[in-house]
């Protein structure tokens, strides 16, 4: 299936951004970065208790957009990968990323 068609499906996602505890500063940088490529969005925006969870659709946009947090704000970055599927076209495994980025308090 052409990557243009997965692309058109809202639902669609390949990696979600964790911003923990919610910051307003941090989540306008993160939705600027986002919007500076046209052809990555945003599936889904999930608030918690904790944080918010901004679901994407390029994972190697929110790979880098995580290390541009790390060196703009003071904080913890981690990315960790979950399997997701095996193509069966290529038998290639397809993983879904998980970047998480706990702000340090501040003193």
């Amino acid at each position: 299936m052409p990557r243009d068609i997965c692309l058109s499906n809202n639902l669609y996602f390949e990696a979600t951004i964790q911003i923990r505890p919610y910051d307003k500063e941090v989540f306008d940088f993160v939705m600027k970065q986002i919007k500076k490529r046209p052809k990555v969005f945003v599936s889904k925006l999930v608030e918690r208790k904790e944080g918010i969870d901004i679901v994407m659709s390029s994972q190697s946009y929110a790979r880098r957009i995580g290390k541009k947090l790390k060196q703009t704000f003071k904080g913890d970055l981690k990315i960790t990968r979950t399997l997701h599927t095996q193509c069966k076209l290529t038998s290639k495994l397809l993983y879904r990323a998980t970047v998480l980025f706990r702000l340090k308090p501040k003193e």
